[in-house]
């Protein structure tokens, strides 16, 4: 049996922060107000001319790096986003492009929040399948772009950046399972308004408008679902759920993470949280996180991780990982 595993892993944050501070210059909030109902403290926000691509360049490199590999190896491409550059090419071209890497399947897939972890899991696929031997994996977002700065129940929650892993073969499970869902009859709740079939000409009509999200509800439906996702995720792997030695869960809210870690029984010591320093970047947020804690130690090689994540559609899902 053929099993991928992370080689690698890497980020970016854009240099520019803003911080709730900031935000109190421009809408009618605090920063109490933020931190309490969130855990935000500040976002980062990409440069005039930094794109979703070129984000995902900087991740790339430094996944590349740690798991030993030049872009040269690289034969997978997939990328997880909810603000691509253009509508075509697709970003994972444009980053193929970026690294100088030729001939190999390179695609974006967009589930929101989700992004990055459907994106794992097809890479795992591909690999188990002998089909790529160095499959990247990325999460971008310049999620700024597509903000209603004037918004403030959501301008307040999200920020820009990338995350990117390394995919190898392996004998022994590395990736265990990825468990997918979508449910589109909730697509009201949170969503933004235009697109190239539907809104484009408002918008260039000079309508404004950005991400809209009913927060109650999708507070509601994300705790609910996720815990039926835990459940799902142990249940078919028969893994109890104090085996799990790290949660990287998607950093959309602070209490949404806390009732993850409440339904596994782990201490918040062992769940990593980075939601303060970088708000939801949506599809790279798991990514970042993920290198955060590999990075500085508390992930090591053998530790047993649980991802998950919820987004617009909805979408969500989960990657069991032995890292």
């Amino acid at each position: 049996m053929r099993y991928s595993r992370i080689a690698g892993t890497g980020s970016y944050l854009p240099e520019k922060v803003l911080t709730n501070a900031d935000l109190e210059k421009l809408v009618e909030t605090s920063d109490e107000w933020i931190r309490a109902r969130t855990g935000i403290e500040r976002r980062h926000i990409a440069a005039p001319d930094e794109t979703s691509s070129a984000l995902a360049e900087h991740a790339a490199r430094r996944a590349l790096r740690a798991a030993g590999m030049t872009p040269a190896d690289v034969d997978f491409i997939v990328v997880g986003t909810t603000t691509p550059d253009r509508i075509f090419p697709n970003t994972g071209s444009l980053l193929q492009q970026r690294l100088g890497i030729h001939g190999c399947p390179a695609f974006a897939l967009e589930t929101a929040c989700s992004g990055f972890v459907y994106a794992l899991s097809m890479a795992d696929k591909f690999v188990r399948l002998g089909e790529s031997r160095c499959a990247l994996v990325v999460g971008v977002e310049c999620l700024s772009r597509i903000v209603d700065w004037t918004e403030r129940g959501t301008c307040v929650l999200f920020g820009d950046g990338a995350g990117a892993v390394v995919l190898t073969p392996a004998d022994e499970p590395g990736i265990i399972a990825t468990h997918l869902h979508s449910d589109g009859q909730y697509s009201d709740l949170l969503y933004f308004p235009y697109g190239p079939s539907q809104g484009f000409d408002r918008l260039r009509a000079g309508e404004t408008g950005g991400i809209a999200m009913r927060g109650n509800d999708v507070f509601k439906v994300a705790v609910r679902t996720l815990s039926r996702l835990v459940d799902e995720t142990l249940a078919k792997n028969g893994i109890d759920k104090h085996e799990i030695d790290w949660l990287v869960p998607h950093q959309a809210n602070l209490r949404i993470i806390q009732a993850a870690a409440e339904k596994l029984d782990l201490p918040m010591e062992k769940v990593v949280v980075t939601v303060q320093q970088h708000g939801n970047t949506s599809a790279a947020s798991i990514p970042l996180a993920f290198d955060t804690a590999v990075r500085d130690g508390r992930i090591r090689r053998g530790h047993l991780v649980l991802m998950e994540t919820f987004g617009g559609g909805f979408t969500w899902g989960s990657a069991l990982v032995r890292y």
